[in-house]
């Protein structure tokens, strides 16, 4: 397996200030991206700027969205990795391949993306030697996050932080938790994804208690089947005329 047939690199240009997130979260994301703009006159004081970064919490709530977007703000491309995709029964292989793809992102001073960070720690098997094998691959992720240089940017995410080794969640100097969007958030949300076709905003009823994510795909279905059903019903009276 080539290891980089596993690594996407996304040009998607997204800015920070259209992601959904909760003020606090916005403003520790403003200070780092800060930080890296000023990261040579730190540097000279011996102060350390924050790069690793864990996101946890619901799924569809914008974690990746967000880690795509601090890339555009920093400047910086972004290297997207599925760990799911790379879990192998051999962990020694997995190991490597993670190593690998660290290289990659600290030479090119890049923001390196983890997805489903806590399959590292899902993976317990009830027999001593593969147990005793993932606890080798969580080492050799501690360190390469010890390790990773202050120009690149490590971003976790993961809907499961409560099985990740603490040893690894305190390596993150920041942790920004994702919520469920309350009602006025997701009404923002749909403000938002109307503006192309505000003729359908009345007719769709809003759905809450929902992900960005479901939002965002509950919003394009209805509009689909009330387009087509528009276009339909022209085609007809064109036909009847």
């Amino acid at each position: 397996m080539n290891i980089y047939d596993l690594v996407i690199a996304d040009k998607e240009k997204i800015a920070l200030a259209d992601v959904f997130l909760a003020a606090d979260s916005r403003q520790k994301l403003l200070q780092l991206i800060k930080e890296h703009r000023y990261i040579r006159e730190l540097s000279e004081y011996g102060l350390p700027v924050s790069n690793k970064i864990l996101l946890h919490g619901y799924s569809g709530c914008g974690k990746t969205t967000t880690a795509k977007a601090l890339a555009t703000a920093l400047d910086k491309p972004i290297y997207v990795l599925n760990l799911s995709n790379l879990i192998s029964s051999r962990i020694g292989e997995t190991s490597q391949h993670i190593k690998q793809v660290f290289d990659k992102a600290g030479r090119e001073k890049a923001v390196l993306f983890l997805d489903e960070f806590d399959q590292i720690g899902k993976a317990r098997i009830s027999e001593e030697k593969d147990v005793g094998e993932m606890r080798r691959l969580v080492n050799t992720i501690i360190q390469l996050i010890d390790y990773f240089p202050a120009q690149a940017v490590l971003i976790a995410a993961t809907n499961h932080p409560e099985i990740l080794d603490t040893a690894i969640i305190r390596r993150f100097q920041l942790r920004l938790a994702f919520e469920l969007p309350t009602q006025v958030q997701l009404d923002a949300y749909y403000d938002k994804l109307f503006l192309p076709f505000p003729q359908y905003d009345a007719l769709v009823s809003r759905i809450y208690g929902i992900s960005y994510a479901e939002a965002k795909d509950y919003t394009y279905d209805a509009v689909k089947f009330l387009l087509i059903a528009a276009l339909e019903q022209t085609e007809k009276q064109g036909q009847e005329s």
